[in-house]
């Protein structure tokens, strides 16, 4: 054996002895209840980021539940991303002198097509070279013939209930990629901004969007605010920038009568909860910004002008008019197109619906009699409260890359998160109850970040338990962001973020794994810096270098010792396999981790091997049974290391390394 572990050169060569022998496939002891995970499917956008790597915490299980001689299922796949690619291939074409109109849509959807098949093959050796056990004959694509037809099905299913349905009601628009978008690909920054206190007839209010003022139809106080009882219910007339405007005040429960004056002006093409004022006071609707992100006519002189170059010049007016009366800084959070940055516009617009609150219903009631279990239990109160204040879910996208919405003179694409929604049951091959549907569906785990609890899985559950009838996966399994070593968010405009391939190929992919498990407990965020990941680098020296101590030396003794160290030790390693076994099933991975790093560290190391140098021969059993356990208890975490180590105790050590290969080895009992 080498003196030190070189991860470089063995890695490729274990992966692709555990998919040669198939090791990945659901094999297990007939009768035992299947372990599923379909995987949360990376978008076909170019390669693996750091969230991305936290699908370590699904090998883990994955790796840990295979051991207990489950048969044991983790399904990839990809997602085709529609935003987001069709942003990027539009960039790239713009580079080369082209745009998307030019080219037309069928050449367009073929350079898109050739864009995510080339995205997909760089993520797949990506994850194969962080060690993921994925069974790739299952493989599954968003847009894949299979997938396409489970998502007429479920559009066909919808739409003939009636929750289907096509209106007039406000949406998220980005005005440079020209569509719709998902309340998650309208990304929230927090960003310094003005409030505006402006003279509004008898009123003071306050607003930080003083350029669609012009499209207001009513002021609104708090019902219960004292100072306004006289006006509730009455109306009133003022002189605007662009003529005089009759206006009414109305009551309503969504103000806050401590932001600012407590009167706040409703304009319900452009704010969703004036929207939802608009509906309860049966006010007007008037568009005053138009899809390019410009005034439009009822404006008057400032029509044509950009939100940016209107608010600048209403506001100069105002005070000009003696109508500004202060300004205030403040900390707000703005909407931006999450694919190209753009501050995005609430606007109304006639697009396609899901109705959500039947759904909603039941995704409510199945976490609330625990036939799911969110973990930790902390975010249900997250998911009820977004489920109860459920708004109806915007499904068309004005793009060209995606799903077509399946009726006839439609040429609207459906959001992606359509399709994604239907991933737990279209990937095992529903509609049709294939085997793979009968054997493993529902599935056991979703694991994912919690800041897609409802953008993602609250729609998993809303559509699985209308098209499927049961619920998609019996446990949620929520991990954080990952930040700095600061604790800041990773962003390059910061220049902090973390390339998880360089990582590996520098430090190996265990030591990174080890580093993103270890202090991340289930919910919360995690700091990674380069440092951490070098201790577990020389971590896996140290395992080595103990292996190498055992395993290099010629075997003479098969038979047990007597001696209080070595039943010292065996005492203590069936303490640790106990104390293991209660953290993997409360999904503490972090302190299984740990665990198993102190003892094989410290007590393994630091205080057997050392005491039993001198002794060598009389304690070699001891120290290569409980080495072998080690490296079981190891493996879900460190699955290159321990595989690498496993396959030279096969050949140095066979009497005791029995098992082909480690990955399908029996997971260490208790006596």
């Amino acid at each position: 054996m080498e003196k030190t572990y070189q991860p470089q050169k063995t890695e490729k060569n274990i992966y692709r002895l555990w998919e040669k022998k198939d090791y990945f496939k659901p094999q297990g002891i007939k009768g035992k209840e299947p372990f599923v995970i379909t995987l949360p499917p990376p978008n076909v956008t170019g390669k693996l980021h750091l969230g991305h790597a936290m699908y370590v915490l699904e090998d883990i299980m994955v790796r840990y539940h295979r051991m207990l001689g489950e048969p044991t299922l983790w399904l990839p796949g990809f997602d085709h991303a529609s935003i987001i690619v069709e942003h990027l291939v539009s960039k790239q074409l713009k580079k080369e002198g082209k745009n998307k109109k030019k080219l037309g849509r069928e050449k367009f959807l073929k350079e898109a097509q050739k864009f995510a098949l080339e995205s997909k093959k760089t993520i797949k050796n990506q994850l194969k070279s962080m060690g993921f056990s994925l069974d790739w004959s299952k493989e599954a694509y968003t847009l894949d013939e299979k997938r396409s037809q489970a998502v007429k099905e479920a559009f066909s299913r919808l739409y003939e209930k009636g929750l289907i349905y096509q209106g007039k009601r406000i949406i998220n628009w980005c005005s440079r990629c020209q569509t719709a978008l998902s309340d998650l690909e309208n990304d929230y920054q927090e960003e310094k901004g003005q409030l505006y206190y402006i003279k509004y007839g008898p009123f003071t209010l306050a607003t930080v969007r003083p350029e669609t003022k012009f499209g207001d139809t009513a002021v609104a106080v708090h019902p219960k605010d004292k100072r306004y009882q006289k006006w509730i219910g009455k109306e009133f007339t003022y002189q605007s920038l662009v003529g005089p405007k009759r206006m009414k005040v109305v009551a309503d429960e969504v103000v806050d009568p401590q932001f600012g004056t407590g009167v706040v002006k409703v304009t319900p093409g452009h704010d969703p909860n004036d929207f939802e004022i608009g509906q309860r006071h049966h006010l007007k609707t008037i568009n005053v910004i138009n899809q390019k992100g410009c005034l439009t006519k009822i404006a008057g002189r400032f029509a044509g002008l950009t939100v940016a170059e209107a608010r600048k010049r209403v506001v100069a007016e105002l005070k000009e008019k003696g109508d500004l009366v202060k300004t205030e800084e403040i900390i707000h959070a703005v909407g931006h197109c999450q694919r190209c940055g753009m501050i995005t516009e609430p606007l109304i617009s006639k697009q396609w619906f899901i109705k959500t609150k039947p759904l909603a219903k039941e995704a409510i009631k199945a976490v609330k009699e625990e036939k799911i279990k969110i973990i930790p239990k902390r975010f249900e109160k997250t998911y009820f409260n977004w489920l109860e204040n459920i708004r109806d879910w915007c499904i068309s996208r004005q793009l060209w890359w995606g799903h077509p919405i399946p009726l006839k003179n439609e040429t609207d694409i459906l959001d992606t998160w359509f399709s994604s929604g239907l991933w737990p049951f279209s990937t095992l091959g529903w509609p049709k109850k294939t085997q793979d549907y009968q054997n493993f569906y529902p599935t056991t785990m979703r694991e994912t970040g919690y800041d897609i609890l409802f953008f993602w899985i609250a729609r998993e559950i809303m559509l699985g338990l209308f098209l499927t009838k049961k619920v998609p996966y019996k446990n949620i399994y929520l991990h954080g962001l990952v930040r700095d070593k600061h604790g800041q968010k990773m962003s390059k405009s910061k220049g902090n973020v973390l390339d998880p391939l360089s990582l590996t190929a520098k430090h190996g992919t265990d030591a990174l794994r080890m580093a993103l498990v270890v202090g991340n407990a289930p919910g919360n965020d995690i700091s990674l810096a380069e440092e951490k990941i070098k201790a577990y680098r020389n971590f896996a020296n140290k395992v080595w270098n103990a292996s190498r101590f055992i395993l290099d030396k010629p075997k003479t003794i098969i038979k047990k010792s007597n001696h209080p160290d070595d039943q010292k030790l065996e005492k203590a390693i069936q303490k640790t396999i106990k104390k293991v076994n209660s953290f993997m099933k409360r999904y503490r991975f972090d302190l299984a981790a740990d665990e198993i790093y102190h003892f094989f560290w410290h007590t393994f190391c630091d205080k057997y091997i050392e005491q039993s140098k001198d002794r060598f021969k009389e304690a070699q059993t001891t120290l290569t049974e409980t080495l072998k356990t080690l490296l079981k208890l190891l493996h879900p975490f460190m699955p290159f290391l321990t595989e690498t180590l496993w396959q030279i105790g096969k050949e140095k050590q066979p009497k005791f390394f029995k098992e082909e290969a480690l990955i399908i080895a029996p997971w260490p009992k208790q006596k």
